[in-house]
């Protein structure tokens, strides 16, 4: 770092010959212009007239139910929203940030939209907590209340930011104990082993709610927990005093900038109010520790040095006060009148619009010999292929995916690295939340981006992975429609392999319960196709799941679809025609009930129909009405077990939509209540059989 640095931010530079204060530094002086220090008091006595303003809103239930104060932590967060460069850089807060926001480039009155949940609110519009500060059109992120979660997502967008040769920066801002979790290190670590442009700012303040450092890290100083990280910086400042929060974040960006790798800035805050407005710090803390953190006041260090240093006067200090009042007052007024959420507006952007205008190929009835054929996974397989040389702005990581010839444990991806290089196609560590985390924020860079994802290396170890599933399936809600990942999480789920406990999972009736998700399963190898180009090409987050017992079964084999075959969501396929009673099912079990079903018709003289449903979400409800109100009786058919199954929700549906055309009750069959055993026969007691299939329908013909 230079000795002597100059402070510089859009409008608010002065000419060289203006008079400039010098701050004294223990690294040397570094001069900072007065017009800037000016607008730093000023900034800072609005956010705390702001966070004052919140407090106020709290005790009139007027708004802002939920307030964390920034007070005690100005002084790092000013110079944090300072230096972030509005429309290149990218910042994520956390929801004690207001004082970084409105540096930052949030408007007073945005700020207060936010707190009282206004459709004006240009981060959500409403949908999001108050305090959770954002505007997408900036690069002022929208993360959750999942603390800590959105390091992930800063080191995915600066993962794309090297990846496309960027000058910009992500700022992960979070506080001291959001570094006990879990994907916080594993952010920090992947930043450090990429040497990607990433600065953590943790705000450290020696409480989480109620307890202390002592009690939840190694090291009081949270930063010393990642001391032995490769390629990074740590710089520790004290973050009630603005300069020497700048001289910090100066070493850091210059480090960050020079491509050296991630930087850790460390800031000792204190705090001065309760953790929020539920939180009653008189309860663990004395009012002897609360009055000395007061004493550390960011505002009041600041306004003595500028007194003290002939920066500004008393009479200049109290002209900006008053001028802040009134603009909070204004503000304060001009949005409390605006109106408040439609509450017809509750439900849009749950799920981004798919590929439109897109029909599949008409069924082939009669094979053509001259057209190859070929399984699910090499259906799979080949159109990423396609899809990746359709679009340069697609990426591929996962677990073991890009190791020489090996294309995963299922060989799905082999020869993609080959082809399309190591900077599009290249293996993550074993950790699921990092594969999605990073996912997400790696869509944020460019809107022509779709990362497809290995979510696990088998859909039983994607559950530390659900957290991060669950902020990509929101970011559309939260954002009021302004941001989507672009993902296609492929996930090798199900039994019948053997495989026990952990390698047999079905996950689909868990994510079936998640807004936000689509989710898909192919059964045959045209299928696999349409549903994956549909995926790729439309906007949002897609479930899709692999049965791994189908990748190389010749049953799953079909002729190759044309070059503009897709299959749309939500659309079922009838695979067998029928009038006597009706099977739905998806992923193996279609499989299963087809040939249940032609035992049906030669030994039982009964003509069942197979609904292929392809996808749960969005949900062909018509096509299940149409086969019920043709047949009069339905059994449901799924993998997962009975308990809690997505069958239920289809029964359900039947029941209220159909109960008329009704001729029996509706049935399910389905795997036991019971973890898949190892033993291939205690394995095949417990999953759905052909068998199981065919003695319910017969039960159910004859009702």
């Amino acid at each position: 770092m230079n000795s002597e640095k100059i402070v510089e931010k859009d409008s608010i530079l002065e000419t060289s010959t203006q008079k400039l204060a010098l701050i004294p530094l223990p690294d040397g002086n570094i001069r900072v212009h007065k017009k800037t220090l000016k607008q730093w008091y000023k900034l800072m006595h609005l956010g705390r007239l702001l966070d004052l303003k919140a407090a106020m809103y709290v005790r009139l239930a007027k708004g802002w139910s939920y307030h964390s104060s920034c007070a005690g932590h100005e002084g790092i967060q000013l110079i944090l929203g300072f230096s972030f460069r509005q429309g290149k850089d990218f910042l994520f807060p956390y929801y004690r940030d207001l004082m970084t926001s409105l540096a930052a480039g949030l408007s007073v009155e945005e700020i207060i939209e936010n707190g009282l949940s206004k459709p004006t609110d240009v981060g959500s519009g409403g949908r999001h907590m108050s305090n959770h500060f954002s505007k997408p059109s900036i690069g002022i992120q929208n993360v959750s209340s999942a603390t800590g979660n959105h390091a992930l997502h800063a080191v995915g967008v600066a993962r794309a930011i090297k990846k496309y040769n960027g000058d910009e920066i992500a700022f992960a801002s979070f506080g001291d104990s959001s570094v006990s979790e879990g994907y916080v290190y594993e952010a920090v670590s992947g930043a450090a082993r990429e040497k990607l442009p990433v600065i953590f700012v943790i705000q450290n303040n020696k409480y989480g709610i109620s307890v202390t450092n002592k009690e939840q890290a190694a090291n009081e100083n949270v930063a010393e927990n990642f001391i032995g990280f490769k390629s990074l910086k740590i710089v520790n400042v004290d973050g009630t005093n603005v300069f020497d929060s700048w001289r910090g974040m100066q070493e850091a960006l210059d480090y960050v900038k020079a491509g050296s790798g991630p930087a850790i800035l460390h800031a000792n805050c204190v705090r001065m109010n309760s953790h929020s407005n539920s939180d009653r710090q008189e309860l663990y803390r004395s009012a002897e520790e609360i009055a000395e953190a007061r004493r550390f006041d960011p505002l009041n260090r600041l306004r003595e040095y500028l007194l003290t240093h002939d920066v500004m006067i008393e009479e200049e200090i109290l002209a900006v006060e008053i001028e802040n009042k009134k603009t909070v007052e204004d503000a304060g007024t001009k949005v409390e009148d605006e109106p408040d959420p439609d509450a017809v507006t509750a439900t849009m952007y749950v799920i981004p619009p798919a590929l439109e205008n897109q029909k599949e190929d008409e069924p082939i009835t009669t094979p053509n010999p001259d057209i190859p054929i070929f399984n699910l996974r090499e259906a799979i397989n080949e159109t990423l292929k396609e899809e990746f040389r359709r679009n340069p702005n697609t990426f591929l990581w996962g677990q073991d995916v890009a190791s020489k010839d090996k294309g995963g444990v299922f060989n799905v991806t082999k020869g993609m690295q080959q082809e399309f290089g190591s900077e599009r196609i290249f293996n993550a560590p074993i950790a699921e939340d990092f594969i999605v985390g990073t996912a997400n924020g790696f869509c944020r860079y460019r809107d022509d981006i779709c990362v497809v994802i290995e979510g696990a290396q088998f859909a039983d170890y994607f559950w530390p992975a659900m957290e991060q599933l669950i902020e990509c399936a929101h970011e559309y809600y939260r954002t009021n429609g302004q941001f989507t990942p672009n993902i296609v999480i492929r996930l090798a789920s199900g039994g019948y392999i053997g495989g026990g406990l952990y390698h047999s999972q079905s996950l689909d009736a868990t994510f079936a319960t998640i807004p936000g998700l689509r989710i898909v399963m192919p059964s045959f190898a045209d299928d696999a196709v349409g549903l994956m180009r549909m995926a790729m090409r439309s906007r949002g987050v897609t479930i899709y799941i692999e049965n791994k017992f189908l990748y190389n079964q010749f049953f799953t084999k079909t002729q190759r679809p044309s070059e503009s075959h897709v299959v749309p969501f939500g659309k079922a396929r009838v695979r067998k025609a029928g009038n006597d009673l009706s099977i739905v099912a998806w992923g193996t079990p279609v499989h299963f009930a087809l040939r249940a079903a032609r035992k049906l018709e030669t030994e039982h003289k009964i003509n069942a129909e197979v609904l292929d449903l392809r996808s749960i979400n969005p949900l062909d409800v018509d096509a299940i009405l149409q086969t019920v109100k043709k047949t009069g009786r339905l059994l449901v058919v799924h993998e997962h077990p009975l308990f809690g199954g997505f069958g239920g929700e289809i029964a359900a549906i039947v029941s209220e939509q159909a109960f008329l055309y009704l001729d029996a009750p509706v049935m399910r069959v389905a795997s036991k209540n019971s973890p898949v055993p190892f033993s291939r026969i205690l394995e095949r007691a417990v999953l759905v059989q052909e068998e199981d299939i065919l003695q319910a329908a017969v039960k159910l013909a004859a009702f």
